[in-house]
């Protein structure tokens, strides 16, 4: 039985680019470290996706939905269903002294950002500097080694899922309770100070409605625990004077 539209699965994936091995995205610490890529600031751990939908690459998307869990699969994504073919028409020779500041800081390969875009610098010589705003895998195959791990069935399992995609901390950190048709969210101290949180609320909102249809609203709970204080040291207890002995 293959995976419906919409169906929320879990996944583990290393993706390397075809004709140079290079490894830029993995969702397993040891490929990560192997592959000297790793970031101590990431949370590794399997990916929750939405078949079908275009939470990854058409040509992974199209592969997954003829899968089932435990499924191991090696999956060719051509440029056309990944990063895209090459266009010449993103390639632009501009003036050095267009950059400002910057360019004196810069070097052929570097990734600046232009007029809203992002930009690999392919070539700095007599005052110009050219600048591809292809994707940097454009015209690239990509392949995914793919462990399918388990679909997300319950509303339980899928509310996790959902908001473990948002918050990537511990999963013993991360808590909810389904009350009939709403569900309270407590906010992870982690999780308090994220850049753009209110935006990560409604999003998390948006996607509980979506993949869990029962659920009507949704609460979010700001939890703060009182900080631990160290106990003060016992001082050590004064020394007795010694007794004179008497004659």
């Amino acid at each position: 039985m293959t995976f419906q539209k919409g169906t929320l699965i879990l996944v583990d994936y290393t993706a390397k680019v075809k004709d140079s091995n290079e490894v830029f995205e993995t969702t397993r610490e040891a490929d990560a470290k192997s592959s000297s890529i790793h970031d101590p600031n990431v949370k590794y751990q399997p990916r929750l996706i939405s078949v079908g939908e275009s939470w990854v690459l058409k040509g992974l998307d199209d592969a997954l939905a003829n899968t089932k869990p435990g499924d191991k699969l090696t999956v060719e994504v051509p440029p056309e269903k990944g990063f895209g073919t090459r266009d010449s028409g993103k390639v632009r020779m501009i003036p050095l002294r267009k950059l400002g500041e910057d360019a004196e800081k810069i070097s052929v390969g570097d990734t600046i950002e232009m007029d809203e875009r992002t930009g690999i610098v392919r070539f700095i010589g007599s005052g110009r500097v050219q600048i591809d705003f292809n994707h940097r895998f454009a015209g690239k195959t990509i392949v995914y080694d793919v462990n399918v791990l388990k679909s997300l069935d319950t509303d339980q399992d899928k509310v996790m899922g959902l908001l473990k995609r948002r918050f990537p901390i511990d999963e013993s950190k991360i808590k909810f309770e389904i009350k009939a048709t709403a569900v309270d969210v407590t906010i992870p101290e982690e999780a308090m100070m994220m850049d753009g949180l209110q935006i990560v609320k409604r999003a998390i909102a948006n996607e509980i409605f979506k993949f869990v249809p029962k659920l009507e609203k949704v609460n979010f709970v700001d939890s703060y625990n009182k900080p631990k204080q160290d106990k003060p040291a016992e001082k050590p207890a004064a020394a007795k004077p010694a007794q004179q002995k008497t004659a």
